[in-house]
C-alpha cells in the first residue's frame, strides 16, 4: 500500500489520498491522471489494467485501487 500512496501522491502531491473516498466521483482524478496512474501500476505491480477494470468503482480510493491490484496480482 506505501508504494501505491507513494504513487498516487507523485501523481498529485495536494490529494489527501488516505482519507478521500471519492477521487473519480468528485473528479479529483482527471482522465490523464487515471492514463499517469495506470502506467505507474502497471510497471510498479507487475500487473496488467485492462478496459475491464477502467470502473469508477475501482479507482475512487486508494484503498479500492489497491484492492484492484491484489486482486490482479491474484489472477496472474
Amino acid at each position: 500500500m506505501d508504494e501505491l500512496l507513494e504513487i498516487l501522491t507523485n501523481l498529485r502531491p495536494d490529494v489527501d489520498f488516505e482519507n478521500e473516498t471519492s477521487l473519480i466521483d468528485s473528479e479529483i482524478l482527471d482522465s490523464f491522471d487515471i492514463v499517469s496512474l495506470i502506467t505507474d501500476i502497471n510497471d510498479a505491480f507487475g500487473v496488467e489494467i485492462t478496459p475491464r477494470d477502467l470502473k469508477p468503482e475501482n479507482f475512487n480510493s486508494a484503498d479500492a485501487i489497491y484492492s484492484l491490484i491484489r486482486r490482479l496480482e491474484e489472477e496472474e
